[in-house]
């Protein structure tokens, strides 16, 4: 049977190619990865203001996962001041330090 897709077939989803992996080895052969390349461009005082801020900006990914939103609900008991107040500004888009003109 030929063509169309079977069950099993094909390289597992996930792994690499033999190029990508000898490339992979090459790279850690010589002992400087891409990230500590990076690294080593921010840290050194003599370069540019700018190379080494665009150092740490495409480095940082690698090492500092980005933060994910969270909403959360609160709820107060009828009558809590607080829970008066907070909800006053959720309706009315009230902030801190305006007057009630």
């Amino acid at each position: 049977m030929h063509g169309g897709s079977r069950p099993g077939a094909g390289r597992p989803a996930g792994s690499q190619n033999k190029r990508t992996m000898a490339a992979q080895e090459a790279a850690e052969a010589s002992g400087l990865m891409p990230l500590d390349y990076l690294l080593s461009v921010m840290r050194d005082e003599g370069n540019d203001t700018a190379l080494r801020v665009d150092a740490a900006h495409k480095a940082a990914p690698f090492l500092h996962p980005k933060l994910s939103s969270v909403q959360q609900a609160v709820t107060f008991p009828n009558g809590d001041p607080l829970g008066e107040f907070l909800q006053d500004i959720a309706r009315n888009g009230r902030r801190f330090g305006q007057d009630d003109a």
